[in-house]
């Protein structure tokens, strides 16, 4: 499609200097720390369901995790995973918080019933058939814990150009919006800012990840930036 160029150069103001299509082609193409091991993806996306950070406290829970769990075979599919018990001593010392605990054990169980090619092949199947706009009727957004945000973070983690309806997203839509004459821009509701998001790129000829990932960039200081891409290709 042609872009709209009004629209795009008030993008492009806050894209300049930002490698999106690099940044968004590292969660397409799995080139992130976990690859693409279901187990880890999984875990990820609930260790992120109580809204900590990624440095000090999602990655270091997954690694928790996948050290005791992953890397001694103990859990080797997400049928064993879901077998585990909420209380697994190992689990609370791992991932802490009850909530995600529960988020883990019961995305995997829903993960496990899935007609499937393996593990991978179910993760990136349900997140590719996933609605985002009916995500609280979905079997993984209705688990208790799994909000829009968690639930996006899963479908990006499985390959999915989407965007997640955080903060900083909303803070760039609405910056875009500012420097526009009009637009359907609306952050009022989660729904509404992914709808705004993926107006955006669809307008500006982006994808809705990039926009998610210049939002992220734009709204972290260059120290933490960097720290956090480190920690994350590591």
């Amino acid at each position: 499609m042609c872009p709209d160029q009004a629209v795009r150069t008030a993008l492009e103001r806050y894209a300049d200097g930002v490698p999106h299509e690099e940044l968004a082609r590292e969660f397409l193409e799995y080139r992130r720390w976990t690859g693409d091991d279901p187990l880890l993806l999984v875990a990820e996306a609930a260790a992120a369901s109580t809204g900590q950070g990624f440095v000090d406290g999602i990655k270091p829970t997954v690694e928790r995790f996948r050290d005791a769990f992953v890397a001694t075979g103990r859990v080797d599919s997400f049928s064993t995973l879901a077998e585990l018990d909420r209380e697994d001593e190992a689990l609370v010392a791992a991932l802490g918080a009850q909530r995600k605990r529960e988020v883990l054990l019961k995305m995997a169980r829903v993960l496990a019933d899935r007609p499937k090619d393996g593990d991978f092949a179910a993760l990136v199947g349900w997140a590719a058939a996933a609605d985002h706009y009916r995500y609280d009727e979905d079997p993984v957004g209705s688990i208790s814990g799994v909000g829009l945000a968690t639930f996006q973070y899963l479908r990006q983690l499985a390959g999915v150009d989407t965007p997640r309806p955080d903060p900083t997203v909303e803070r760039l839509l609405s910056a875009v919006d500012d420097d526009l004459e009009a637009s359907p821009i609306d952050t009022s509701t989660n729904r509404r800012t992914i709808a705004s998001c993926e107006w955006l790129a669809f307008v500006a000829d982006y994808r809705s990840l990039e926009l998610d990932r210049i939002a992220w960039w734009t709204a972290t200081e260059s120290a933490g930036r960097e720290t956090a891409l480190e920690v994350a290709r590591d």
